[in-house]
């Protein structure tokens, strides 16, 4: 096998020619990588869900299940997924249309083997580079930083936070509570220019208002009964980084003016103290009110508002983003296994998994969070149940569109396209079940969500 050529990976052959699928089989195999062969889309679709794969070699004409639907469920499990499709020179017009939805390449039959080989090759290369880049951006986010989840609403933000980044001025996160805003924060400051400097938090709603005047801006000794030393306050200690005010809205009026001056003037100046003191911090606030709403009721500055408002990013709530539920199952199922390493609890059952993508979560991630730890920590097994879920979150069954549209006409295609919605929510996300319960492809589900 050439050296340049990634060894180690497994590879799935899907073609309902079976002649096709062993003739490829039998040198991909000879070049050092783990072959499976699907005799046809259905079963490829079996295979793809059961067994992690690190390409797709796919014919595009097959019955019933063709080269797309395999195209949709593969990124449908994994986005980045590389599939290579086959195909005669007829169907060269489809072949591009699967690229344009992300395919990685296409052939046109008759091919050469070395040259399947050659853009498996590629592929596998491009997926393990992707693959580091990401281990290196989680190892820089240390843990808590990193945000999880690849639904549209998620990406958005991504794209956002890219945007962003590198921009000077003040952010104001608006977001549920638990929804992660913190996270966004930090992930603003690590893709940043400041990602070297300090990153300081502090909630305007854990301290009374003097204290928290005192925590942000210091004192110098002699300042208040009790002010026995010097403090310089976490706007010094953000200097050259963030600074980040979770809870805003509930900041007390007096201390409002006081960022204000910050914000405009980049000088603070500590409580007892005639002196000030330049500061380069960039803030980054969040808050769950509606703060046009107590700009109204006067108790929250206007002016400080337009100065906060400038840049805003929406942090979707987990209802918005249940297909990430999962991904991020996973993602806590193993950062609470390493919190609690005498746990038996490998997984969550896809049956579990799916009861917690049809929750209301009015407590958003962080709720979630706070379940799968409870449930690493007391389940005595491997893996665990709906009974072991049911004392620890009662189930409730997603809303049926039929029962929405009681409360007035709904036309055909709107009430087709929110059973299909529901039908994701029930499946816990997995669009590819759906799809299955539903006798529809995944690029059906896919296009009509972008519709809703």
């Amino acid at each position: 096998m050439p050296s340049d050529l990634p060894s180690d990976a497994r590879i799935l052959v899907v073609d309902d020619h079976v002649e096709m699928g062993r003739m490829l089989q039998e040198p991909l195999a000879d070049a050092g990588w783990t072959v499976d062969l699907a005799t046809g889309g259905q079963e490829a679709l079996t295979l793809i869900r059961s067994r992690v794969y690190d390409a797709v070699l796919t014919d595009l004409r097959m019955e019933k299940v063709d080269g797309l639907d395999v195209l949709a469920a593969a990124h449908a499990v994994d986005a980045e997924l590389p599939v290579l499709l086959m195909t005669a020179f007829g169907g060269v017009e489809s072949a591009v249309e699967a690229m344009r939805r992300g395919a990685y390449h296409y052939f046109t039959k008759p091919f050469r083997l070395d040259e399947v080989r050659l853009y498996l090759g590629r592929a596998l290369e491009d997926r393990r580079l992707r693959a580091e880049h990401r281990a290196l951006k989680s190892q820089e986010r240390s843990g808590l930083g990193a945000l999880v989840g690849r639904s549209a609403p998620m990406r958005g933000l991504y794209e956002l936070i890219d945007r962003v980044a590198h921009a000077a001025a003040p952010v104001l996160l608006r977001g549920e509570s638990g929804s992660g805003k913190e996270l966004v924060a930090r992930a603003l400051h690590l893709e940043g220019p400041r990602a070297s400097g300090p990153f300081v938090a502090v909630n305007c709603t854990a301290l009374p208002g003097p204290l928290l005047e005192s925590e942000l801006f210091g004192h110098v000794k002699g300042a208040f009964t009790g002010a026995t030393s010097v403090r310089r306050g976490l706007f010094v200690e953000a200097h050259g980084g963030t600074l980040f005010l979770d809870e805003i809205g509930d900041m007390p009026t007096e201390l409002q003016a006081r960022l204000l001056r910050v914000l405009e003037d980049g000088e603070v100046r500590a409580v007892g103290s005639d002196a000030s003191r330049t500061v380069d911090v960039r803030v980054v606030a969040a808050t769950h009110q509606d703060l046009e709403a107590r700009v109204r009721e006067g108790r929250f500055r206007a002016d400080l508002f337009y100065r906060l408002n400038v840049v805003t990013l929406r942090v979707p709530s987990l209802k918005e983003r249940r297909e990430d539920i999962p991904q991020l199952v996973e993602h806590f199922t193993t950062r609470s296994r390493a919190r609690n390493p005498r746990s038996r609890v490998t997984s969550l059952s896809p049956e579990v998994v799916a009861a917690l993508g049809a929750m209301p979560w009015p407590g958003n991630v962080r709720e979630l969070e706070n379940l799968v730890e409870r449930l690493v920590v007391l389940v005595p097994r491997e893996t665990v149940t709906l009974e072991d879920l049911s004392p620890h979150a009662p189930i409730p069954e997603p809303v049926s569109p039929l029962a929405q549209a009681q409360e007035g006409v709904w036309t055909l295609r709107k009430l087709e396209g929110e059973y299909i919605h529901w039908m994701v929510q029930h499946c816990g996300g997995n669009k590819t079940r759906a799809a299955e319960l539903l006798g529809i492809d995944v690029s059906t589900i896919h296009r009509r969500e972008r519709e809703r």
